[in-house]
């Protein structure tokens, strides 16, 4: 797929790829609670190990596998317990999991600054694996498999990104945080405002699972989350002196270009769910 994209510009490859990958996501999530299992734990084993795999590049020696093994135990665990199909008690296994980071520091006699690996291995799971285990707090809110919660708040995401782009590319003159993304404008987070609204209010037209009023809040959580989760991956990539973490998206970059908004949002949305 990534070779017949190749033969188009930038802008297509995103437009084609995007459009590819929601119908993909879209189906997968619509046809079982299973394939959405199998569809979001794969998203979330390439988007740790690309990560890993950048922090390396920084002269960082991060547990690459055991990282991941943990974030694998820790979104599989949360889909089980959340679905009801084992005891909450079981969450308490993830404790015992991450402090064997520890452990297999003790015995890398090689490394001279331990605790920085620690720290890298760390925050893969946090930034990562955390996020990516709330969907399934949110998958099954309702204390039933609703797929539409995470599919509208994803189209919300998309509708924010794109009104984003394509409002910077042709009217952005403001720039938003120029010292860590010099391409951001206030007309493009604008521009994304608009369109992700007018996605809210679509699918609170079109969908009974969560009241109007909760899909706006939704909303502007996605707007300033997936603006701020961008800068992020920005000042990430920044700090390492790249310019995509990734190739694997045609047009988008990596994993993490293509998530880093979703990073950041799902923690206040799942909040915002439990607590109101």
């Amino acid at each position: 797929m990534t070779s017949i994209l190749n033969k188009y510009n930038n802008l297509t490859q995103r437009i084609i790829a995007g459009i590819l990958g929601a119908l993909l996501m879209g189906f997968g999530m619509y046809y079982s609670e299973w394939l959405y299992f199998i569809m979001f734990l794969g998203i979330c084993i390439a988007t740790q190990l690309e990560f890993y795999k950048l922090v390396g590049l920084d002269g960082m020696l991060p547990l690459k596998t055991f990282g991941t093994f943990s974030g694998i135990s820790l979104f599989t665990l949360t889909f089980l317990i959340e679905s009801d199909r084992i005891d909450q008690r079981f969450y308490f296994l993830l404790f015992p999991i991450v402090s064997c980071i520890y452990l297999i520091y003790l015995y890398r006699s090689k490394e001279v600054k331990p605790f920085r690996g620690i720290a890298f291995t760390f925050l893969g799971i946090i930034y990562v694996a955390i996020p990516f285990s709330l969907l399934n707090v949110m998958a099954f809110h309702h204390h039933q498999y609703t797929f539409e919660i995470i599919l509208c708040s994803l189209l919300i995401l998309w509708a924010n990104d794109t009104g984003a782009y394509f409002t910077g590319v042709r009217y952005g003159k403001r720039k938003l945080f120029e010292r860590v993304s010099p391409k951001k404008s206030w007309e493009g987070s604008l521009g994304g405002l608009i369109l992700a609204i007018g996605m809210a209010y679509s699918v609170a037209h079109f969908t009974n699972v969560l009241e109007q009023w909760q899909w706006f809040v939704i909303c502007i959580i996605i707007v300033i989350g997936g603006t701020y989760g961008d800068l992020v991956e920005s000042l990430f990539k920044r700090s390492i002196e790249i310019k995509d973490s990734g190739k694997s998206i045609p047009g988008h970059g990596g994993f993490l270009d293509r998530f880093d908004g979703l990073l950041v949002s799902v923690p206040f949305i799942t909040a915002f769910l439990k607590i109101f």
